[in-house]
C-alpha cells in the first residue's frame, strides 16, 4: 500500500515539474516585462538598468536554473510588478478561492447527486427527460455566460444579491452557483451511470422484495455502492473548479487567485504566475492522493486487492 502511493506521488511530481518548466519558458514568449514596468518616458539606458536589476538580462536557462534552486528552498521569488515576496501576494487571495471552490462543489453535489439518481430511477419518464435536458444545458453553458445570466436575473432585475465583490456573506452565492452548475452536470451524469450499473444486482432485488421504496434504496444502498466513481470525479472536479475560478472570479470581481492570475499575466509578472501554477499542481496532487485513500474506506475490496501479493 505505501509503495502504491509513493509511486503515484512520484508520477505526479514529474508531471508538476513538466508543467512548471513549460509555463516558465512559454511565459517568456509573451514579451519583455520591463517595457511594462518602466516609467513613461524612460530611455533605453533606463530600461536596460531595470532589466539588469530584475535579473532579466541573463540567459533564460540561467533564470530557469535559479528558479529551480529557489523552489528547492521554498522561495517563490519576488514579484516583478510589486517588488515584494510572491508568498505575501499569494496568501490573501487563497481563502477566497478555496471558499468559492468549496461552495461550488457543495452546489454541484447537492444538485448533481439527486438529479442523477432521479434520472436513473425514473428512466424514460417525463421527469427524467426534463432533468436530462437541464443537465445537458448546464454542461454546455460556459461559466462566464451563466455568470452573466445570474447577474442579470438576481442582481440587476430582482436586486436580491450583489453582482460583484466580496463585501457581504451573500456575495459568494452567485459565483458559487455559476461555477457549480458545470460540475453539477458532471456529477449528475456520473451518478446516473453508476446507479444504472447497480440497479440489476441482487442486493437491489432483495431490497425491493422487502418493500423498500426506490428512493430509500437509493439513499441506503445505491449511493454508497456507486460512490467510487463519484469520489473519483469529485477529486478531479474540485481541481477543475479551482482552475475554472479564473473566469468566474473575473466576471464577479471576486478577489481570489484567479483574479490575481489574470492581473499577473497582464503585467507579465512571471514569478507570480509560476507560483500560482505550482500551487494548483500541488493541490491537484493532494486531491488525487486523498481520492485514493477514500477508495479503500468506501470499498474494502480495493484494500484487500492492493494488500494481496
Amino acid at each position: 500500500m505505501p509503495g502504491f502511493f509513493i509511486k503515484r506521488l512520484l508520477h505526479s511530481l514529474i508531471a508538476l515539474f513538466g508543467t512548471v518548466t513549460l509555463v516558465f519558458f512559454v511565459q517568456r514568449l509573451a514579451g519583455d516585462p520591463t517595457l511594462l514596468l518602466a516609467p513613461e518616458g524612460a530611455t533605453a539606458e533606463d530600461i536596460e538598468r531595470l532589466r539588469s536589476a530584475l535579473g532579466l538580462d541573463r540567459s533564460v536557462l540561467v533564470q530557469y536554473l535559479d528558479y529551480l534552486s529557489s523552489l528547492a528552498r521554498f522561495d517563490f521569488g519576488r514579484s516583478l510588478a510589486q517588488q515584494v515576496p510572491v508568498s505575501e501576494i499569494l496568501l490573501p487571495p487563497q481563502p477566497y478561492t478555496l471558499a468559492l471552490a468549496g461552495g461550488a462543489l457543495l452546489v454541484a453535489l447537492c444538485l448533481g447527486l439527486p438529479v442523477g439518481g432521479v434520472i436513473a430511477l425514473r428512466a424514460g419518464s417525463a421527469t427524467a427527460k426534463l432533468l436530462t435536458g437541464l443537465v445537458l444545458a448546464g454542461q454546455s453553458m460556459p461559466t462566464f455566460w451563466s455568470g452573466i445570466l445570474l447577474i442579470l436575473l438576481f442582481a440587476v432585475t430582482l436586486g436580491w444579491l450583489p453582482s460583484s465583490g466580496a463585501e457581504t456573506a451573500t456575495s459568494i452565492i452567485l459565483p458559487a452557483l455559476s461555477l457549480g452548475f458545470l460540475s453539477m452536470a458532471t456529477f449528475a451524469r456520473v451518478t446516473r451511470n453508476a446507479v444504472l450499473n447497480e440497479l440489476g444486482k441482487a442486493y437491489v432485488r432483495t431490497a425491493r422484495s422487502k418493500g423498500l421504496s426506490e428512493w430509500l434504496i437509493f439513499r441506503r444502498h445505491l449511493l454508497r455502492n456507486s460512490a467510487i466513481p463519484i469520489v473519483t470525479i469529485a477529486a478531479i472536479e474540485l481541481a477543475n473548479l479551482l482552475a475554472g475560478a479564473v473566469i468566474v472570479e473575473t466576471v464577479f470581481a471576486w478577489p481570489g487567485l484567479g483574479q490575481l492570475t489574470v492581473q499577473a499575466i497582464n503585467a507579465r509578472d512571471f514569478p507570480v504566475v509560476q507560483a500560482v501554477v505550482l500551487l494548483g499542481g500541488a493541490v491537484a496532487i493532494a486531491l488525487n492522493l486523498i481520492a485514493d485513500l477514500l477508495y479503500s474506506s468506501i470499498d474494502p475490496r480495493i484494500r484487500i486487492q492492493r494488500a494481496a501479493p
